[in-house]
């Protein structure tokens, strides 16, 4: 007899195997949806001591009817899909994984920034499209040595994302209205205005989280106090950037070019999904990868396992580890 029912809301992973080892041994039965969506959740899980959450939307709605559950566990990071409020009130645990792939999306950053800046992806094009000349860059390419890199948002991928600049010899400055110019400056790292910022960086890296003050912050006013040789990186929620805006500069070459993570849509999150829902898709000085900046082998395996922990510590009474509050 089975004393716990934790349910997976939705997963892309091969199989629930890690899952199973961690929770079924404390007697629980593991079930894997494919909700991705969030919607009918409440339905399919009416009965959940615990819901672990990967791409799933869990508002309020939702929460009210899950009466048993305990705990919503995210598999990453951000927690702006599931309604922590409302879980809080309810009684039921919300925990994340804080700090896994600082890693992986640090260098996903450092990844695209350096495409960009070198011209890779538009090089590979024209290869491909029989040109071989140097002069097919996206604009004459400058050296990383001086070149100064914007960061909004200085939490730990950014300070470690930083540390591996500064081997480059990148000027780097960053906005973050949380943190003190004295802690940036023990990372090499100049304090800046977000106006200073997109005045004078050649990238301009995202890695806030989202929330309501981030939303779209890169937006057209922001686009317009860039650089015409600037590009954008955003390695954060893709709803950091208003797509329609990034469009048009892009479009008009008021900015150099960008690189996106997830567009502003968010596909993973959505039940039919087209790249002609969103004009980005139609230029070749915008480049996107699927919401993969934080993937590893290993980051992967090390969310999976610290999240089913949690899990694990809530059904048997303990206090998790990264228990995440209103």
């Amino acid at each position: 007899m089975k004393k716990f029912k934790v349910y997976i809301s939705d997963f892309d992973y091969p199989d629930n195997a890690i899952e199973k080892s961690i929770l079924e041994p404390i007697g629980a039965e593991v079930i894997g949806l494919h909700c991705n969506t969030g919607e009918g959740l409440s339905e399919l899980a009416r009965d959940a001591d615990a819901i672990l959450q990967q791409y799933a939307k869990i508002p309020r709605a939702t929460i009210e009817k899950l009466s048993r559950c305990k705990i919503i566990a995210r598999y990453g990071v951000g927690v702006d899909i599931v309604d922590v409020e409302a879980a809080h009130e309810r009684g039921i645990i919300v925990t994340n994984v804080s700090d896994y792939c600082l890693d992986e999306v640090a260098d996903h950053a450092l990844s695209c920034s350096f495409s960009l800046m070198r011209s890779l992806h538009r090089y590979n094009a024209c290869v491909h499209a029989g040109s071989y000349r140097l002069q097919d860059w996206t604009i004459p390419i400058t050296r990383f040595r001086g070149a100064v890199y914007g960061l909004i948002g200085f939490g730990r991928i950014a300070q470690n994302l930083a540390r591996k600049l500064a081997v480059f010899g990148f000027v780097i400055c960053a906005y973050d209205p949380y943190l003190s110019e004295s802690l940036m400056a023990t990372h090499g790292v100049r304090k800046t205005s977000l106006e200073e910022l997109l005045q004078t960086s050649d990238v301009v890296n995202v890695l806030t989280p989202y929330t309501k003050e981030t939303h779209r912050i890169i937006n057209a006013e922001a686009l317009k106090q860039m650089k015409t040789t600037a590009f954008l990186v955003c390695v954060s929620r893709g709803k950091c950037v208003d797509n329609k805006a990034l469009y048009e500069a892009l479009r008009s070459g008021a900015i150099a070019g960008a690189a996106l993570d997830d567009p502003e849509e968010e596909p993973m999150k959505a039940k039919n999904w087209s790249p002609n829902d969103n004009p980005l898709f139609t230029l070749d000085n915008c480049f996107f990868t699927p919401h993969t900046a934080y993937v590893s082998k290993q980051s992967l395996e090390e969310c999976r396992y610290v999240a089913s922990k949690n899990v694990r510590a809530v059904l048997l009474g303990e206090k998790p580890l990264n228990e995440v509050r209103p």
